[in-house]
């Protein structure tokens, strides 16, 4: 596979673009621009789902390229660029920036290369040929709804909210989701946007707020498993003891870990492997021609729109699951997200016993 982490290398592939595009017209090359390393999912979830998909469609892994623009639009849009001077048919774009985006869709579709907006949104333009995610504003009233139930439904509860990136479209519908159950039930004494989705913004932010209230806090609202961890370190660190419940999102391997020894309370597992090969499906077809990409929204599992401010994207949304200390078995482990050597080991093993998780 065609790394592009191509910062440093854009002029290269500039030159070698004439040549990329004949290769292209016998050999339809897709390209999948993920935003960042922190939130683990991407690099050992995403990505080889993606990539095993599109080669057991029968692309050679050359054809299939791959950029990680780590939290810089500037990088991403580097690693567009490249990737069209490579001959790429398709751009599967997860942005870092879900405004700056919408150049970088402009820009593919003056060459005729559709955009399918993954698991972020891309907004601001009419260039987005379709949109594959989950249905983020319910994602947050999961994580909502599993804090309250961790709370005991407890009126009035102190719970400080440690949301995501205020770049991310997603990060906005997490919080809108979670808000419309919070409010009213539980006071929200902190609140903070964590740039980057940095776990060490995170741990900050928690620091702070502990600081301010006297380590006197009931529940946090942790809008992903990163963030979380962070939350936890801060917690731990300021001697809390118990820990209070904290949500999380991704189903990451520490965080399941962490709910199986009781430290975190719940995540949200958005199943990525359907979600990574609708889009290398999409993806083949749009660049071998199979599917027009006008005819996208004929398709059925592309009724849903999404409004992203310019156009009304068809889109394909997937259904979130919470999981907790109850159901790791049936979800995670019996999907094959994870293995079970991998979650129980070490700190978790008697836990994976206790459970009955072989």
């Amino acid at each position: 596979m065609r790394q592009i982490g191509w910062v440093v290398v854009a002029a290269a592939a500039v030159v070698s673009g004439a040549a990329c595009r004949r290769e292209a017209a016998t050999a339809p090359r897709v390209a999948l621009l993920l935003p960042e390393s922190k939130t683990a999912r991407y690099e050992t979830q995403d990505w080889p789902h993606f990539r095993a998909r599109l080669t057991a469609l029968g692309m050679k892994p050359d054809d299939i390229l791959y950029g990680n623009a780590n939290q810089d639009p500037l990088a991403q849009r580097t690693q567009a660029e490249a990737a069209l001077a490579n001959g790429a048919r398709v751009l599967v774009l997860d942005p870092v920036d879900s405004d700056a985006a919408a150049a970088v869709a402009d820009l593919a579709r003056a060459r005729g290369v559709p955009v399918v907006a993954y698991d972020r949104l891309i907004k601001g333009t009419d260039a987005v040929t379709a949109y594959i995610s989950f249905d983020n504003e319910r994602v947050g009233r999961l994580q909502a709804e599993g804090l309250l139930r961790a709370l005991g439904g407890r009126a009035g509860a102190s719970v400080v909210m440690i949301n995501g990136s205020p770049t991310d479209n997603n990060a906005g519908m997490f919080k809108r989701g979670a808000h419309a159950v919070l409010d009213g039930k539980v006071t929200v004494t902190r609140e903070y946007d964590t740039p980057d989705w940095s776990p060490d913004k995170a741990q900050a932010q928690m620091q702070q707020a502990l600081t301010a209230l006297g380590n006197k806090v009931d529940g946090v609202y942790a809008a992903n498993d990163g963030t979380a961890g962070g939350v936890i370190a801060a917690l731990k660190a300021a001697g809390v003891s118990p820990l209070p419940p904290v949500t999380g999102q991704d189903a990451e391997l520490a965080a399941i870990q962490r709910i199986l020894v009781g430290e975190q309370a719940l995540t949200v597992y958005k199943a990525i492997r359907p979600e990574a090969e609708a889009a290398a499906e999409l993806a083949f077809r749009l660049a071998t021609g199979a599917l027009a990409p006008a005819a996208v929204a004929n398709e059925p599992a592309y009724r849903a729109r999404v409004d992203n401010g310019r156009a009304r994207v068809p889109a394909l949304l997937l259904e979130p699951v919470v999981v907790t200390r109850a159901n790791v078995k049936d979800t995670v482990i019996k999907d094959g997200f994870w293995k079970t050597a991998d979650v129980c080991s070490g700190d978790t093993a008697a836990a994976c016993r206790e459970l009955g998780i072989p």
